[in-house]
């Protein structure tokens, strides 16, 4: 069992999305089921709705989970497992406000009593030479550790990667399960972090007009040099994929290479689907928007670019007399299948000709003055030309 333990209580970022991937991808290439688990026992700092997007997010990435649940829910279990430890004399009462001063491991039950009923606040701490860190705060909740250490056990959960952050975490951990009795092995991965990971949300990814096949592209290439090529899919990278081969080191993200490794997905997108994200379901649209890959990078750019197309064209500049006479022309005129045919027919109704007429008329069916080859642009928009001539 692998497992992936968000905390509602903001965005997800990019370097908690990248956990969440390789969790995926090695559950996958040990055929072991991969869990989500949402990490919301600090209900103060939690944020309404977050959870839900979390799991919206795992969607986009088609990173399927074999079950999920909320940690809460498993509150009267982690205190049952802290009092089990306080009566084998694993765990000890502590009034002390921040660090242990070593005076309370031996309470007696008369002393615990008049704590209880004097409502004097305390704690439940392990014991340990080192550092008898808490597993039960004043409020009678359980710690991070603690609930994460419980949940493993009981879930079974037997591989583990996380952040390079929780590594300090992990001994607590280990030693929380074995006081349980728990002696399985688990194998824990430290991943480096990423500069400004935690600064990076997935969401404002999505809002920059990148793609989910290219983050996640992206994030598995991050230290990783031996790739067999640079560009793939998470099906493909199941295949190849070596967790050992990830470098230790602390990664940087590069956004240009992001933008460039999102283009070439753009490139790979099925061209009706592509269409889609224009608000079209034709195979063209897609062919059209590829042509603008020479020059855009992204979703938003390529919005730029294409919708303009369809949209009312402005005739009150220069060019505007010769775009109404050409706009008149097409409206009259039947359908030509190339270009040329076009304005060979625009000639000889208007006389219009060379930049006289190239200009006006990738203004109209362009609403720009740059960009493609207009006979590059026109086998995608022919079908269109009345509306977008207007």
């Amino acid at each position: 069992m692998l497992r992936f333990a968000p905390s509602p209580t903001g965005d997800m970022y990019i370097d908690n999305l990248r956990v969440a991937i390789l969790n995926y991808l090695v559950a996958q290439q040990k055929s072991e089921q991969f869990l989500v688990r949402i990490e919301d026992t600090d209900t103060k700092d939690n944020i309404e709705g977050k959870d839900t997007e979390i799991m919206m997010i795992l969607e986009k990435f088609a990173l399927k989970h074999d079950s999920v649940y909320h940690q809460t829910e498993h509150l009267n279990l982690h205190i049952t497992l802290a009092l089990k430890l306080l009566k084998e004399e694993k765990a000890f009462i502590c009034k002390c406000k921040d660090k242990c001063l070593g005076k309370c491991e031996n309470f007696t039950q008369e002393e615990y009593t008049l704590l209880k009923k004097n409502a004097e606040p305390f704690v439940i701490r392990i014991k340990e030479d080192a550092d008898p860190f808490i597993i039960l705060k004043t409020d009678g909740t359980p710690t991070h550790i603690f609930a994460s250490a419980c949940d493993d056990m009981l879930s079974d959960v037997s591989f583990i990667i996380h952040l390079e952050k929780y590594l300090l975490d992990t001994p607590k951990q280990i030693h929380i399960k074995k006081l349980l009795g728990y002696n399985k092995e688990t194998t824990y991965t430290h991943l480096p972090s990423i500069l400004d990971g935690e600064n990076i949300s997935v969401k404002s990814l999505f809002e920059k007009g990148i793609i989910p096949d290219a983050i996640l592209n992206y994030l598995l290439l991050l230290g990783n040099e031996k790739v067999p090529k640079e560009i793939f899919t998470l099906p493909q990278a199941i295949k190849w994929f070596d967790l050992e081969k990830i470098s230790k080191s602390t990664v940087k993200f590069d956004m240009e290479k992001l933008r460039f490794i999102n283009r070439e997905h753009l490139k790979m997108m099925d061209d009706k689907q592509l269409s889609t994200l224009f608000g079209f379901a034709d195979t063209d649209i897609g062919k059209l928007a590829k042509l603008y890959l020479k020059e855009c990078s992204t979703i938003n750019e390529l919005q730029e670019k294409v919708l303009p197309i369809f949209k009312s064209k402005d005739f009150s500049g220069e060019l505007g007399e010769p775009m109404k006479i050409i706009e008149n022309i097409i409206f009259n005129a039947p359908a030509f299948e190339t270009l040329d045919a076009l304005n060979q027919h625009i000639t000889n109704e208007s006389g219009l000709k060379g930049e006289n007429l190239l200009n006006p008329l990738r203004q109209l069916l362009t609403n720009t003055g740059n960009g493609p080859e207009l006979s590059e642009i026109y086998p995608f928009i022919k079908s269109y030309l009345l509306e977008v001539a207007s």
